[in-house]
Protein backbone atom coordinates (compact mmCIF):
# COMPACT_ATOMS: atom_id res chain seq x y z
CA UNK A 1 0.00 0.00 0.00
CA UNK A 2 1.22 3.56 -0.81
CA UNK A 3 2.66 5.82 2.20
CA UNK A 4 0.18 8.33 0.52
CA UNK A 5 -2.61 5.54 1.04
CA UNK A 6 -1.80 5.08 4.37
CA UNK A 7 -1.76 8.44 5.31
CA UNK A 8 -5.48 8.89 3.96
CA UNK A 9 -6.38 5.76 5.69
CA UNK A 10 -4.69 6.68 8.75
CA UNK A 11 -5.95 10.51 8.77
CA UNK A 12 -9.69 9.16 8.31
CA UNK A 13 -9.80 6.37 10.86
CA UNK A 14 -7.78 8.48 13.77
CA UNK A 15 -8.10 11.61 15.83
CA UNK A 16 -10.00 14.90 14.70
CA UNK A 17 -7.83 17.48 13.34
CA UNK A 18 -4.75 18.54 15.52
CA UNK A 19 -5.56 20.32 18.64
CA UNK A 20 -3.15 20.95 21.61
CA UNK A 21 -4.27 18.06 23.95
CA UNK A 22 -4.38 15.11 21.07
CA UNK A 23 -2.95 11.86 21.11
CA UNK A 24 0.98 12.66 20.36
CA UNK A 25 1.96 9.47 18.69
CA UNK A 26 -0.36 9.75 16.07
CA UNK A 27 0.10 13.02 14.93
CA UNK A 28 3.82 12.22 14.83
CA UNK A 29 3.23 9.38 12.78
CA UNK A 30 0.86 11.18 10.59
CA UNK A 31 3.96 14.47 10.22
CA UNK A 32 6.17 11.62 9.32
CA UNK A 33 4.41 9.71 6.53
CA UNK A 34 3.40 12.95 5.66
CA UNK A 35 6.94 14.46 5.63
CA UNK A 36 8.59 11.25 3.91
CA UNK A 37 6.08 11.50 0.97
CA UNK A 38 6.54 15.38 0.23
CA UNK A 39 10.26 15.22 0.74
CA UNK A 40 10.92 12.69 -1.65
CA UNK A 41 7.95 14.08 -4.25
CA UNK A 42 9.93 17.36 -4.19
CA UNK A 43 13.34 15.63 -4.68
CA UNK A 44 12.02 13.86 -7.74
CA UNK A 45 10.25 16.98 -9.04
CA UNK A 46 13.12 17.83 -11.17
CA UNK A 47 13.17 14.28 -12.73
CA UNK A 48 15.66 12.97 -10.61
CA UNK A 49 16.41 11.82 -7.20
CA UNK A 50 20.24 12.65 -6.60
CA UNK A 51 22.53 10.25 -3.99
CA UNK A 52 23.08 13.89 -1.97
CA UNK A 53 19.08 14.57 -1.92
CA UNK A 54 18.56 10.84 -1.17
CA UNK A 55 21.28 10.92 1.83
CA UNK A 56 19.52 14.08 3.20
CA UNK A 57 16.32 12.65 3.13
CA UNK A 58 16.92 9.30 4.89
CA UNK A 59 19.32 11.86 7.36
CA UNK A 60 16.35 14.42 8.18
CA UNK A 61 13.98 11.48 8.52
CA UNK A 62 16.23 9.68 11.05
CA UNK A 63 17.66 12.56 12.65
CA UNK A 64 14.76 15.06 12.81
CA UNK A 65 12.03 12.94 13.09
CA UNK A 66 13.82 10.23 15.08
CA UNK A 67 13.22 6.62 13.60
CA UNK A 68 15.33 3.99 13.19
CA UNK A 69 17.76 3.63 10.49
CA UNK A 70 15.65 0.85 9.07
CA UNK A 71 12.18 2.61 9.74
CA UNK A 72 13.70 5.16 7.55
CA UNK A 73 14.83 3.48 4.63
CA UNK A 74 10.99 1.30 5.07
CA UNK A 75 9.16 5.39 4.97
CA UNK A 76 12.02 6.42 1.81
CA UNK A 77 11.33 3.27 -0.17
CA UNK A 78 7.34 3.28 0.35
CA UNK A 79 6.96 7.02 -0.25
CA UNK A 80 9.10 6.22 -3.78
CA UNK A 81 6.52 4.17 -4.66
CA UNK A 82 4.16 6.70 -3.80
CA UNK A 83 5.82 9.47 -5.73
CA UNK A 84 4.91 8.03 -9.42
CA UNK A 85 1.28 8.93 -8.60
CA UNK A 86 1.67 13.57 -8.69
CA UNK A 87 -2.07 13.51 -8.95
CA UNK A 88 -2.02 12.88 -5.44
CA UNK A 89 -0.69 16.28 -4.33
CA UNK A 90 -3.72 18.52 -4.43
CA UNK A 91 -5.29 15.76 -2.24
CA UNK A 92 -2.29 14.87 -0.21
CA UNK A 93 -2.06 18.31 1.11
CA UNK A 94 -5.39 19.21 1.85
CA UNK A 95 -5.09 16.28 4.08
CA UNK A 96 -2.19 18.14 5.54
CA UNK A 97 -3.68 21.05 5.90
CA UNK A 98 -6.59 20.15 7.73
CA UNK A 99 -5.20 18.16 10.26
CA UNK A 100 -1.89 19.49 11.26
CA UNK A 101 -1.77 23.07 13.13
CA UNK A 102 0.58 25.62 11.21
CA UNK A 103 3.48 25.13 12.98
CA UNK A 104 3.17 21.29 11.86
CA UNK A 105 3.03 22.57 8.50
CA UNK A 106 5.89 24.73 8.50
CA UNK A 107 8.16 21.69 10.05
CA UNK A 108 6.90 19.69 6.96
CA UNK A 109 7.76 22.96 4.84
CA UNK A 110 10.75 22.99 5.97
CA UNK A 111 12.07 19.55 5.87
CA UNK A 112 10.90 19.62 1.73
CA UNK A 113 13.27 23.12 1.50
CA UNK A 114 16.30 21.01 3.53
CA UNK A 115 15.69 18.54 0.00
CA UNK A 116 16.11 21.00 -2.27
CA UNK A 117 19.11 22.65 -0.98
CA UNK A 118 20.57 19.03 -0.45
CA UNK A 119 22.30 18.95 -3.77
CA UNK A 120 23.85 22.71 -2.77
CA UNK A 121 21.73 24.39 -5.23
CA UNK A 122 17.98 25.28 -5.88
CA UNK A 123 16.25 23.62 -8.74
CA UNK A 124 13.77 25.84 -10.36
CA UNK A 125 11.64 23.36 -10.37
CA UNK A 126 11.34 22.29 -6.97
CA UNK A 127 11.69 25.93 -5.95
CA UNK A 128 7.87 26.30 -7.87
CA UNK A 129 6.58 23.28 -6.54
CA UNK A 130 7.51 24.54 -3.26
CA UNK A 131 5.45 27.44 -3.46
CA UNK A 132 2.72 25.57 -4.86
CA UNK A 133 2.71 23.38 -2.03
CA UNK A 134 3.32 26.25 0.57
CA UNK A 135 -0.08 28.22 -0.67
CA UNK A 136 -1.97 24.91 -0.80
CA UNK A 137 -1.18 24.18 2.96
CA UNK A 138 -1.94 27.62 3.94
CA UNK A 139 1.60 29.12 4.32
CA UNK A 140 1.97 32.63 3.35
CA UNK A 141 4.93 33.54 0.65
CA UNK A 142 6.26 35.83 3.45
CA UNK A 143 6.73 32.79 5.76
CA UNK A 144 7.77 30.40 3.07
CA UNK A 145 10.77 32.78 2.38
CA UNK A 146 11.65 33.37 6.02
CA UNK A 147 11.95 29.29 6.25
CA UNK A 148 13.48 29.04 2.93
CA UNK A 149 16.07 31.54 3.61
CA UNK A 150 16.54 29.90 7.18
CA UNK A 151 17.21 26.54 6.04
CA UNK A 152 19.61 27.92 3.26
CA UNK A 153 21.59 29.77 5.85
CA UNK A 154 21.89 26.20 7.73
CA UNK A 155 23.30 24.73 4.59
CA UNK A 156 26.00 27.84 3.75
Amino acid sequence: MSILKKLSIFVHNNAAPHSPGGDSVRDVDKENLAAAALMVEVAAYDGQISSCERGRILNLLEHRLGLSRDEAIELFVEALAAQTDSTHILGFTREIKDHFDETGRENILELMWEVVFADGKEDDYESNLLRRVSGLLYISDKRNGQIKKKVKARRQ
